[in-house]
């Protein structure tokens, strides 16, 4: 997949997602769980929001699973692996993805336009600078845009 179409798909999914200003909060619960002496009363759960309505909660994830500083009852894991999920993911947000999006398309509109200027002027130094080809600045120059910034200059 190109990253025009990652591009484009991207921006679909954002704008088909629930629009509004997204915020993460803690969810304090009374239920218990666990069993036995491990049965314990109340926890956390992170959730993400939009206005007032929930979009996301994180109640049965198991991403502390993942997180190495956690103690027996993964309490500590939970809330902190959960809690910057919850912020992230409300971070992430359709109006973010969109100005980030709209971002990277001027940014390559950009690129274009300087790609087809240093082509013209590779097109101008070669017609004019009869040792174009062997002076090493402009090799260097060439080869670093080349590298660096994926314009091919030469031969173009």
């Amino acid at each position: 997949m190109t990253a025009l179409n990652k591009h484009a798909e991207l921006r679909q999914l954002a704008e088909k997602a629930t629009q509004g200003e997204w915020w993460s909060d803690v969810v304090e619960t009374d239920g218990e769980y666990g069993e036995g002496e491990d049965r314990a009363s109340g926890y956390h759960s992170y959730a993400v929001y939009v206005g007032s309505e929930s979009l996301l909660d994180m109640t049965n994830s198991t991403a502390a699973c993942i997180h190495e500083d956690w103690d027996h009852d993964y309490h500590m894991a939970w809330d902190e692996t959960a809690k910057r999920n919850a912020e992230f993911i409300a971070a992430a947000n359709p109006a973010t993805v969109l100005a980030l999006l709209d971002e990277l398309e001027a940014a390559e509109k950009r690129i274009t336009n300087y790609h087809t200027v240093l082509n013209n002027l590779s097109a101008v130094a070669r017609r004019y600078l009869p040792d174009y080809d062997e002076h090493p600045d402009i090799q260097a120059a060439d080869d670093l845009l080349e590298s660096a910034a994926g314009i091919g200059v030469k031969g173009e």
